[in-house]
């Protein structure tokens, strides 16, 4: 039975494999000089528009601090919800190396909007107090929902008004896309989002996380900021040329596709089982549910899964793009 854990554990998809073979002939110019990443360049522009400067890095975390630290001073703050992962998984590298404040707010569902954000905008030229200078989201969140068009769009209009940024992480975004039935540009650009950590890593890749600037002034210091931050790759076509299959080949379609409806199905699993506990709408492949400690500790001795909050009893399950259904009625299996 594959892991509940994380959409990390699972493996590289084959064809991203033969994509890194491929490239693994011969000299390639480095630092992104290569014939790679101009191609996987011009895909992201294929799909994001012509506004869209990307940047390849190496990991999740990295990427949101090339992406913060394009919008920000050290004076200035960051706002995200109390459960975003910058707040909770990066180990403070967004606060240490951008020098800003992290801001975080109070949601019911990881979600941000206009309402939340309106108190924290305030002593605006005190010097005595960071200047809210961007709103980082991610799509989906951490507890698995999903922003709609319409919602990022709010807050974009919103923060604009401010002269703020809107950071977008979109560590899964492909899951997003595929609940929402929208193109990568329709949920970013079209929606007023600034700059983006474009994800792939969670969705079959090997290791390609893109930061893509949309604004003018932002992707401007972009490659020094990438440089200073350790995140550029020497032999950057090991990592851009996986994006060539993943948007050619619509690899991040069928993966997310897989990994949101073995959510469901594994949500439908559990609830036939008794167990209809859930604590956040499953919008796309990471579920939060509560059980009795007794069957955690049971169902923790056969598969791995993270335990969300200890004082709860409250499990996130996350399903990834080589889940099978047979993974998933082994997992109900043991309740």
């Amino acid at each position: 039975m594959h892991s509940f854990g994380s959409d990390n554990h699972s493996g590289i998809h084959p064809d991203i494999l033969k994509a890194i073979e491929a490239a693994n002939q011969g000299h390639q110019h480095a630092y992104g000089d290569d014939v790679y990443t101009e191609k996987a360049k011009l895909l992201i522009k294929k799909h994001f528009g012509e506004s869209a400067e990307p940047y390849f890095v190496f990991n999740g975390t990295g990427a949101n601090v090339v992406a913060l630290r394009a919008c920000v001073q050290p004076y200035n703050s960051i706002l995200c919800a109390k459960t975003a992962h910058i707040a909770v998984d990066e180990c403070g590298a967004p606060e240490f190396l951008t020098g800003a404040a992290l801001r975080e707010i109070e949601t019911p569902d990881g979600k941000l909007t206009p309402e939340l954000i309106a108190p924290r905008l305030i002593n605006w030229g005190f010097e005595h107090h960071s200047q809210p200078k961007v709103v980082y989201i991610s799509q989906c969140t951490e507890l698995g929902t999903v922003y709609t068009c319409e919602e990022v769009k709010a807050i974009a209009d919103y923060v604009h008004q401010f002269g703020m940024y809107l950071h977008m992480d979109g560590a899964r975004l492909a899951n997003a896309a595929i609940t929402l039935g929208k193109s990568f540009k329709e949920m970013t650009v079209d929606c007023g989002v600034d700059i983006l950590s474009f994800g792939c890593t969670k969705n079959g890749l090997m290791m390609c996380e893109c930061v893509i600037a949309f604004r003018p002034e932002l992707a401007e210091n972009l490659k020094y900021i990438r440089k200073q931050s350790t995140q550029l790759c020497s032999k950057m076509r090991y990592i851009s040329c996986q994006l060539i299959p993943y948007l050619e080949q619509n690899i991040w379609k069928s993966n997310a596709e897989n990994a949101n409806r073995m959510a469901q199905l594994l949500r439908q699993g559990i609830k036939d089982a008794g167990f209809d506990t859930f604590t956040q709408k499953t919008e796309a492949n990471i579920l939060l549910l509560k059980l009795p400690k007794p069957l955690i500790d049971k169902l923790l001795e056969k598969v791995f899964f993270y335990i969300w909050n200890e004082e709860e009893n409250e499990i996130r399950l996350v399903t990834s793009w080589d889940t099978t259904e047979e993974d998933v009625k082994d997992f109900v299996r043991l309740f």
